[in-house]
């Protein structure tokens, strides 16, 4: 709509919707349409939002009960072709080619990666070899699947286009048929001539439907009305809203170039007396770590901003040494706020020109995933545009993309500086909207006593970056070569051929069609049999070849993704891999790395715990130190549920999966066998994420049943478990947003979906979050202790990992025994639970071999 509405600019315009009524060509065949399946529930949950849309659009919508979209169509544009008006019919259905004239057109949106397809009577002709009247004789004799208009059985396209191209029309053939040679033909079309005739009333579109042209109701305006906005914003359609958003409004602002020193003092002084400044740095790379800096923006108030040539190639740059030397006494004083949009990227840059960021007081990125952590973009481009209605200069204006992508520092300090000005304009002025609304949802305290010390904590541990032995990893490189070439070989003779392993549909063709396995199920956009990894899983009980494709893959991944990758990433200037810690991504609160994702490092294979090897300490004089939860979200649980067995379980210190093995086995904890512990501790892991008993079932070895009544008796044996699940599901149906420990809010209105399917992806959510988030709060509160003594005690030891449940240190021979104590005790001390926090302490040379008290 969007495309036509700002290519077309249309005088008139309407939307024609179906009705649910049944219409005349139901009177007339009782099977018409039939065969369509019902409309999906969550398709159909989406219908108010057409019209919402439709009206915010500023667009008619038509509909009338007994009549079709396509009659309604077809009757309007024959009366404005008959009063001199050009009509064009916006669909992809091949049956309004029979309107086509000299005044009615059709424009096919339907081109996927190409321009929108416009058909007049010569497209037509060329399409189907005969003139727009002559298209439904064709559809006549060649019938609609998806209508299920039968047409004659037999007859298809080409057939029906060049018996039309003989014939004037239907009757005519009908009434011709001995000039037909074919006998089979010339009889199966005289037995089926009442089914062609009835299927031609079928298709023709009907043009005399009782409707007005009433087109002063059709004028389109070419304005949008305010709640499109809106809309686009309860819809998260960010790149839409970028459509129907303009630049300008900026233009009013006062940025300014600070040009001098004079200039210079003065900004220094206007920043000491209002006490809270916005900052920006502009860099000669997109990554914080080995950077340049090439200019700095401040903003003290709305609609002014001032910027700062640093780096730039061409033109005026202030002299960085006593700029920065100006700045340092502001940006080091904790009592001047700073407010910054992804402030940690310019506390790193900072960092490293031996500044240190203090009294961080707002970053708009993080109160916005506060206030939304669902939604999927908290840039700044996004923030502006749903808060404050303005559309950003794009970086890539200035910049460029891809390989022609040139750096800031080659931007003319012009133009830079009106992009950076607002930038940091934007990000004062979202303060103002965001810090309010952090009140009311009462996040304030967790935006401020977590998030924001836990920007330096992050920026910290990404400066200090991880030392990898690039030996270690060319080692797991070749054996990882060796391995995947032999099952490349066995899967090729179990093949009897060879294909492209890496290629769904070849590998579809050998499954399904060589070996004749039964398919599981086709891909989401049916154009081949799905190759996935639960498929996959699933042919692997039947055959070889599957299971050893999934090997093929695992290696492949890990040699890609690990034993190839992480040498690469090597930063030349520091000799150590430097990971990006996203504070802003998981709805659940956890952390997320990024460029490497070091969090996702195996350790379940050998191969797996090779690559972890790699990851070791800097030198002889340091040593890697971990420290790992034990076994956080059950106890968690523990404490949320206050259930009295699973608390006494973790009070007297037990295994708490033997205890649930005894529990629900109904045997004593010392009869239990590894098996039934294995499923026990499925099973608790289960209930914390709300799995079914089919998902159980494909778990473990248990059938559906028997895993239902595994949970049945599980729920039994602890009841107050139970009631915990059924409180935070009814809790988030009232609510519409579960929270954690700490007040971390997420919304899930999919809760009260009457699709089942959603409904229960969201209970799941409502269970798991409250859970999953508590523990992510705990080890943020924990990595903010923790830095602040080592920070304290001025250590040689660093954080340099976070791995959800698990803190990597690198630590001086030295200050080991130190480490050891200070991270457990802050670990199982820093948050207060009903049940005993433990955590487990080892030491070694890299991250694999670790030693443990």
């Amino acid at each position: 709509m969007l495309k036509i509405l700002r290519d077309f600019k249309p005088d008139f315009i309407a939307i024609v919707f179906d009705t649910g009524a049944p219409t005349f060509r139901h009177q007339l065949y009782s099977e018409y349409k039939s065969t369509r399946s019902k409309m999906p529930e969550e398709m159909a949950e989406q219908l108010p939002y057409l019209d919402r849309l439709a009206e915010a659009l500023g667009v008619t919508v038509l509909q009338q009960e007994g009549f079709e979209a396509d009659d309604l169509m077809g009757t309007l544009a024959h009366k404005a072709s008959s009063e001199g008006v050009e009509t064009i019919l916006v669909t992809g259905d091949k049956d309004f080619l029979q309107l086509v004239d000299d005044r009615i057109y059709v424009l096919n949106p339907h081109r996927a990666g190409q321009e929108m397809e416009w058909i007049d009577p010569e497209k037509v002709r060329e399409k189907f070899g005969v003139p727009p009247e002559k298209v439904v004789d064709i559809l006549a004799l060649m019938g609609d699947q998806s209508d299920n208009i039968p047409g004659i059985p037999g007859i298809g396209e080409r057939t029906a286009i060049q018996l039309m191209q003989r014939f004037s029309s239907l009757e005519d053939l009908l009434s011709g048929l001995d000039r037909l040679d074919k006998k089979k033909l010339r009889e199966n079309i005289e037995f089926n001539a009442d089914q062609a005739r009835l299927s031609k009333r079928l298709a023709i579109i009907d043009t005399s439907v009782p409707v007005e042209l009433e087109l002063d109701k059709f004028r389109w305006g070419e304005k949008f009305k305010p709640e499109l906005k809106e809309l686009f914003k309860e819809l998260e359609f960010t790149s839409l809203l970028e459509q129907v958003s303009e630049e300008g409004e900026t233009r009013k602002a006062k940025y300014q170039i600070i040009s001098d020193r004079s200039d210079l003092e003065e900004l220094v002084k206007k920043i000491k007396e209002k006490k809270e400044l916005a900052i920006d740095t502009e860099t000669s790379t997109l990554s914080a770590v080995g950077t340049n800096l090439v200019g700095i923006s401040i903003c003290l108030e709305e609609e002014q901003a001032y910027y700062l040539p640093l780096g730039h190639n061409r033109g005026k740059n202030l002299d960085k040494a006593p700029v920065l030397e100006e700045l340092k006494s502001i940006l080091e004083d904790s009592q001047i706020q700073k407010i910054g949009q992804n402030i940690k990227f310019d506390w790193e840059v900072f960092q490293q020109e031996g500044i240190e960021i203090k009294g961080i007081g707002f970053d708009p990125m993080i109160a916005s995933y506060l206030i939304n952590p669902s939604i999927r973009q908290h840039n700044l481009d996004a923030l502006a545009l749903k808060y404050l209605d303005h559309k950003m200069i794009p970086i890539e204006d200035l910049i460029g993309s891809g390989r022609k992508q040139i750096s800031f520092a080659e931007v003319e300090i012009d133009r830079a500086a009106y992009y950076s000005c607002e930038d940091v304009d934007y990000t004062w002025r979202l303060k103002g909207v965001l810090f309010p609304q952090l009140e009311k949802l009462e996040l304030l305290s967790l935006f401020q006593e977590v998030e924001l010390p836990l920007v330096q904590v992050l920026a910290e541990i990404e400066l200090a970056g991880v030392k990898v032995d690039k030996d270690a990893l060319k080692e797991v490189s070749d054996y990882l070569e060796q391995e995947i070439e032999k099952y490349s070989r066995q899967i090729y003779h179990l093949a009897g051929r060879e294909f492209n392993l890496n290629s769904p549909a070849q590998l579809a063709k050998v499954l399904f069609e060589d070996l004749k396995l039964k398919p599981v199920r086709r891909t989401e956009k049916k154009t081949h049999q799905s190759t996935d990894v639960q498929v996959l899983e699933e042919l692997a009980k039947v055959h070889p070849l599957p299971k050893a494709l999934l090997e093929y893959r695992q290696l492949s991944k890990l040699k890609s993704t690990y034993a190839d990758a992480l040498p690469e990433l090597i930063n030349k200037k520091t000799g150590r891999i430097h990971t990006s810690f996203n504070q802003t991504v998981a709805a659940t609160g956890r952390l997320s790395s990024s460029d490497p994702n070091l969090q996702n490092i195996p350790v379940r294979t050998e191969v797996g715990r090779q690559i972890r090897k790699a990851f070791i300490a800097g030198d002889k004089d340091f040593r890697l130190l971990s420290a790992d939860y034990s076994q956080i979200e059950l106890r968690i649980l523990a404490h949320f549920s206050e259930d009295p067995t699973l608390t006494a379980s973790f009070l007297k210190g037990e295994d708490v999966h033997t205890r649930t093995a005894s529990e629900v086995f109904g045997v004593n904890p010392e009869e239990v066998t590894p098996e039934q512990r294995r499923q026990a501790k499925i099973a608790n892991f289960a209930v914390i994420y709300g799995v079914s008993a089919y998902g159980l079932s494909q778990q473990t070895e248990m059938t559906v049943e028997e895993a239902d009544m595994f949970i049945t008796i599980y729920f039994k044996k602890y009841p107050k478990v139970a009631e915990y699940v059924e409180h935070c599901i009814e809790k988030a149906r009232k609510d519409g947003f579960v929270t954690t420990l700490l007040g971390r809010r997420r919304y899930i209105p999919e809760i009260n979906s009457t699709n089942r399917q959603v409904r229960e992806f969201a209970e799941r959510i409502a269970l798991n979050t409250p859970i999953q988030g508590t523990a992510a709060d705990l080890i943020k509160v924990v990595m903010i202790k923790i830095a602040e003594e080592m920070r304290s005690k001025k250590t040689r030891s660093k954080m340099i990992l976070q791995v959800h449940d698990e803190l990597v240190f690198e630590v001086h021979k030295s200050e080991l025994e130190y480490m050891k104590k200070m991270v457990k005790e802050r670990m199982e001390n820093s948050l207060k639970l009903k049940v005993p926090i433990k955590v487990e302490v080892g030491v070694g040379e890299n991250w694999l071999e670790m030693e443990y008290d």
